[in-house]
């Protein structure tokens, strides 16, 4: 369960900058294979390097169909332009989990850009007292696609692939 739920948000920590906020709020990615390197603090999910294959039209596809999910479990999510880039603040529930979370995100969504979040969770796998962690995505355009990649293609460590068009294996992992 708690593997399911890291690699939920993992998934979703990839989307921050899609899935966030309306389609006009943020520019779409360059076109092209990204790689995401997530390194956290106060959390059980390790440092992990992950490679997204995307396109404009899945950018703005993750835009449409992940921001349904988020606002099934999040109670509160916004996202302002800032001098510098974009700031978001969320509360959101997952299985029992409560997490209040502030994002800062900065970049020019063509060569690469870093979201930086802090948070706090409580309740559930967290315990009464809660937990508080910071995480670090940062993307970095490395070109063209591999061969072998579709827009939408993620590949995780150890070599799991999925495409982010198949939300319905995004939904599956969230627990019932």
């Amino acid at each position: 369960m708690t593997r399911k739920l890291a690699l939920l948000g993992s998934m979703l920590c990839l989307v921050v900058p899609a899935g966030s906020a309306c389609a006009e709020d943020l520019p779409v990615r360059k076109a092209g294979l990204w790689e995401m390197r997530l390194v956290t603090s106060g959390s059980p999910v390790p440092e992990m390097t992950m490679q997204h294959c995307t396109d404009e039209t899945v950018d703005k596809e993750m835009n449409n169909n992940v921001s349904p999910m988020a606002r099934q479990i999040c109670a509160k999510q916004e996202i302002k332009k800032t001098a510098t880039g974009y700031v978001s603040d969320s509360e959101c529930n997952v299985a029992g989990v409560n997490t209040t979370s502030h994002a800062e995100i900065s970049g020019d969504f063509n060569s690469g850009y870093t979201v930086k979040t802090s948070s706090h969770a409580q309740g559930g796998v967290a315990g009464a007292a809660g937990r508080d962690n910071t995480m670090t995505l940062q993307a970095k355009w490395l070109g063209a696609c591999k061969p072998d990649q579709k827009p939408g293609d993620i590949v995780m460590p150890g070599g799991f692939k999925m495409n982010v068009r198949d939300v319905d294996k995004l939904k599956a992992l969230l627990p019932k």
